[in-house]
């Protein structure tokens, strides 16, 4: 489809009265509803106005595109308007805009549309054509630089590398928390795609389970699939498709890398067999700790509802007194010892098994799982604890796929008996015949000297570890780094110590704040998106989302991760040296009244950490020009 079939002479406006954006958004409505080709005019205008709250569409260098897809359009439109003088629609170069092309897409859109809606920003890139649109002289002229434009892209994309239109690229993106990275990594793809002309359908598969999921069909007539997950996705329906795997966090930095390599044909055929983690990346083999890091996220981010529910359940209970549940206790009370009971005796219960079962199956898919939890079970009610959970989760998982290769020569008549008996059986006997004679032992033994050393280290000591443990949080805000410092954390609340835990959840809280503070309090020195971003940052900040930094760390990185990691580092520190104990695992603000210590002191701790940051990128950012 051209474009000239959804740009009309009678939908351009060669001189537009309007002044700002609301008057722009007005006259461009206007046109296309005296023009027919809405269904409802202000249930249209409420659409664009909606797209424009989530982020302002006047991308810059004098262009704004205002769209919506909706069924209040009756035919798919775009309609043009010229402003010599500019108008101020809140660019993102924060320039005036003098080209505004108002996209109206019916709610069933088809590819065709969006390709060629696509290819429309793409043409907007060309400097030497927006100035003759600046120029032209009518409505036809208008018609005829657009239409010769598009002839020039399409002959251009079909020469060689970029050729990328009728390219279907699908991608599944999720992360072990499924609270932000998930969805920054699909917005980033989706944008990057839109950008090269390719409409890119992205699965996301995040807390609240998978949206948006990829077709059968569409896996079929897709030329390639980008895989950007920090945890265990189902890759059979892959199988033999070209696939690029990476990280969540790429597919937020380096959106643009990964689609082309799909588009150069350098992603590897996947063979089918595998977990997500054991793909060969395009760009040579993934290292054995990449491999490790997913196979245990995949693990957390399956426990963490357990470690959640039941540690604020947990919590709860204390309000009643630390000791209510016990029926001999003077504070006794029965709905303490519920809670305490579905809580600690039942969802924390089944944290370590859940945990190592996951990573189980990350490693082996499904015959991982039963002898992961029976491992999982054994530490937990053995002295290993969490660390021998990680290791029953890697035993048992690389276990069975030993057994897989072993028995490989089995007929294939038989393979039910090997899924049903051989794989439960013997994977079973194996994992639990180690952990109980080779893995609970010394474990334990660690286990008890850590919590003495945790226990009865001095003043110092408890300074230093909640600085680490602050800047761990903040150095890669949700990544590798990060997950491990929470991981640590999560284990000691396991085992009862509960400082740590406080010092992670309050370096956790400073990047967002800090970030939030200072475009509060240094405007000049951010763009506009980003001082609408830092005020989103402050509820983000205060439920304990680091990732509400990242866009900030990815566009200046030298400035804002320094800053970050020195505020969040005091702020641990501090946590400690207030000696604040925490026993609910996420929260946030929200768990304050569940603090072991003084509530007021543990958010002295995180407003200075946050202070620290805000003066620090006050000082090292320079002012937007």
């Amino acid at each position: 489809m051209k474009i000239t079939e959804l740009l009309k002479s009678e939908t351009i406006i060669l001189d537009l009265h309007a002044t700002s954006k609301s008057t722009v958004i007005d006259e461009l409505v206007e046109k296309l509803g005296f023009a027919g080709r809405l269904v409802d005019k202000d249930k249209f205008k409420k659409e664009i106005w909606a797209r424009e709250t989530q982020g302002t569409t006047g991308i810059g260098d004098g262009i704004a595109i205002p769209h919506a897809k909706t069924d209040a359009v009756k035919v798919p439109s775009i309609v043009f308007g010229r402003s010599k003088a500019g108008v101020d629609y809140e660019a993102l170069d924060q320039k005036p805009s003098h080209l505004f092309f108002m996209i109206a897409a019916t709610d069933g859109a088809n590819n065709e549309h969006l390709d060629t809606l696509a290819r429309l920003s793409s043409m907007l890139m060309d400097e030497s054509f927006r100035k003759k649109l600046l120029q032209a002289n009518s409505t036809q002229q208008i018609l005829s630089l657009i239409d010769q434009k598009e002839k020039e892209k399409i002959e251009d994309e079909s020469g060689g590398v970029q050729a990328i239109e009728g390219k279907k690229i699908l991608a599944v993106t999720a992360c072990p928390t499924g609270i932000a990275h998930t969805y920054m990594a699909a917005d980033a793809l989706k944008a990057k795609g839109k950008e090269l002309g390719i409409d890119i359908k992205v699965e996301t598969r995040g807390s609240g389970g998978a949206k948006n999921v990829l077709t059968e069909k569409e896996i079929q007539e897709a030329d390639g699939i980008i895989i950007a997950a920090d945890t265990k996705v189902d890759m059979e329906r892959f199988k033999g498709k070209p696939v690029v795997e990476a990280a969540v966090a790429d597919g937020i930095r380096r959106p643009k890398e990964l689609i082309e390599k799909v588009i150069n044909g350098n992603a590897l055929i996947y063979q089918g067999g595998k977990s997500s983690s054991t793909i060969e990346p395009s760009g040579g083999g993934k290292s054995n700790l990449n491999a490790f890091y997913r196979h245990l996220m995949n693990g957390v981010s399956h426990m963490l509802p357990f470690v959640v529910g039941g540690g604020i359940l947990i919590a709860l209970g204390f309000m009643f007194g630390i000791e209510s549940h016990l029926k001999d206790d003077s504070n006794y009370n029965v709905f303490a010892e519920a809670l305490n009971t579905i809580g600690g005796g039942n969802a924390m219960g089944l944290m370590i098994p859940v945990l190592a079962g996951f990573i189980a199956m990350s490693i082996a898919d499904r015959p991982g799982l039963a002898p992961g939890m029976v491992g999982g079970f054994m530490a937990a009610q053995g002295n290993s604890g969490f660390l021998g959970g990680i290791i029953a989760g890697f035993l048992a998982g690389y276990i069975v796929v030993g057994l897989k290769k072993l028995l490989e020569g089995m007929p294939q008549s038989l393979d039910g008996i090997k899924t049903i008996l051989l794989y439960p059986l013997l994977s079973i006997f194996a994992t639990g015949m180690i952990m109980f004679f080779v893995v609970e032992g010394p474990v334990g033994a660690f286990n008890t000297a850590l919590g003495g050393w945790l226990e009865g280290m001095g003043t110092t000591n408890a300074v230093l570890l909640g600085l680490i443990l602050g800047g761990m949080m903040a150095i890669d805000m949700g990544g590798p780094i990060n997950k491990a410092a929470y991981t640590f954390g999560l284990a000691m609340i396991a085992d009862g110590i509960l400082l740590p835990h406080a010092a992670i959840m309050a370096g956790g809280m400073v990047p967002p704040l800090g970030i939030a503070l200072a475009t509060t309090f240094f405007a000049k020195k951010f763009t506009r998106q980003e001082l609408d971003a830092g005020k989103s940052n402050y509820i983000m900040g205060a439920s304990f989302i680091t990732e509400g930094a990242i866009p900030f760390a990815a566009a200046d990185p030298g400035r804002v991760i320094p800053s970050i990691v020195v505020g969040s580092s005091v702020a641990g520190a501090l946590s400690m040296l207030f000696n604040i104990g925490l026993p609910a695992p996420h929260g946030g603000a929200f768990v304050f009244p569940l603090l072991e210590g003084n509530p007021f002191m543990y958010l002295l701790a995180i407003l200075i950490g946050a202070a620290i940051t805000a003066i620090m990128l006050g000082i090292l950012k320079k002012d937007i020009k």
